[in-house]
């Protein structure tokens, strides 16, 4: 007797000399799946990884009609890393803790550590800000300088 017409169906794995293998999804698609599945959660946590952005004081600045002083803090989580942008102000940066990588349009790209400064210009592109360490948390604060009516930060294409 031969193996025609012998569809029992995967529950039954053998009648009568019939074998019925089950489709074996072996440690090829374990493989394939635990890693589908790290991939989503790593995914996930990037994505969710926002900067920390704290303002900490806004002042018109009387000598200077129409312009004004911003201060904020961000804290940018272990990873992260900006969009391009730039900035309608002129724009100094401190490092408080951690570590950064900032990269102006034309300039070169610098790493700046706890205590060490940055300038944007108005007219500059941010084509890169990031936390250095895909580890430990980084910290700065950011004094701008900027015309009242305009927005501090506009994204670039």
């Amino acid at each position: 007797m031969g193996d025609a017409g012998c569809d029992f169906g995967s529950h039954i794995p053998q009648i009568k000399g019939c074998v019925k293998r089950r489709p074996s999804t072996g440690w090829r698609m374990t493989f394939i799946r635990i890693n589908l599945v790290w991939v989503c959660l790593m995914s996930a946590t990037l994505m969710g990884q926002e900067a920390n952005v704290i303002p900490l004081i806004s002042k018109e600045l009387t000598k200077c009609p129409g312009e004004e002083a911003v201060m904020i803090s961000v804290e940018y989580p272990p990873g992260h890393s900006d969009e391009i942008h730039r900035h309608n102000a002129n724009t100094f940066v401190y490092v408080v803790e951690g570590s950064v990588v900032m990269q102006l349009r034309g300039g070169k790209e610098v790493t700046l550590t706890q205590g060490e400064t940055f300038y944007e210009g108005p007219e500059d592109v941010h084509i890169v800000g990031r936390n250095a360490s895909k580890t430990k948390p980084a910290r700065f604060v950011v004094f701008f300088v900027k015309r009242k009516s305009a927005p501090i930060t506009v994204p670039v294409k």
